[in-house]
């Protein structure tokens, strides 16, 4: 059970991780799936829901209600399906599109405050073990 240390340091980093992007996203008036939405949409053609939840791992049932909460907000916007009538694709809004612009770099220089603690070695370093981790379930 040598790996036990190795999980919980996982979980708590990842949280530690969630914990300092959240409060920022919260800042912007979002929340974590809101933005991870927006900034998947950002500067990319409309994507139908399948594609949008593929690419953020959005589960479809909570899917359904933020992209109602964005439409709400008029961050996005439902474009008939030209290749399938029945379904719809996503696509931002002008104002979904400006709050991306501001946002997403925004976002980026706030995780740049934390992640700029550590010099390249250790990022590339921190990278290779991830991987290193990853495959083992693959």
């Amino acid at each position: 059970m040598n790996f036990m240390p190795l999980m919980k340091s996982l979980a708590s980093t990842y949280q530690a991780f969630e914990s300092f992007s959240t409060r920022h996203i919260k800042e912007m008036g979002l929340t974590m799936t809101q933005f991870d939405i927006l900034a998947t949409l950002g500067n990319q053609p409309p994507m139908t829901c399948k594609e949008l939840g593929e690419k953020t791992l959005i589960l479809k049932g909570t899917m359904t209600g933020v992209l109602e909460r964005l439409e709400t907000k008029g961050l996005i916007e439902k474009i008939v399906n030209e290749e399938d009538g029945r379904s719809y694709k996503i696509s931002l809004t002008k104002s979904g599109d400006t709050l991306f612009k501001k946002a997403f770099p925004e976002h980026l220089k706030y995780l740049g405050t934390a992640f700029g603690k550590l010099s390249n070695k250790e990022i590339e370093e921190a990278i290779c073990s991830l991987k290193a981790v990853k495959t083992i379930f693959n």
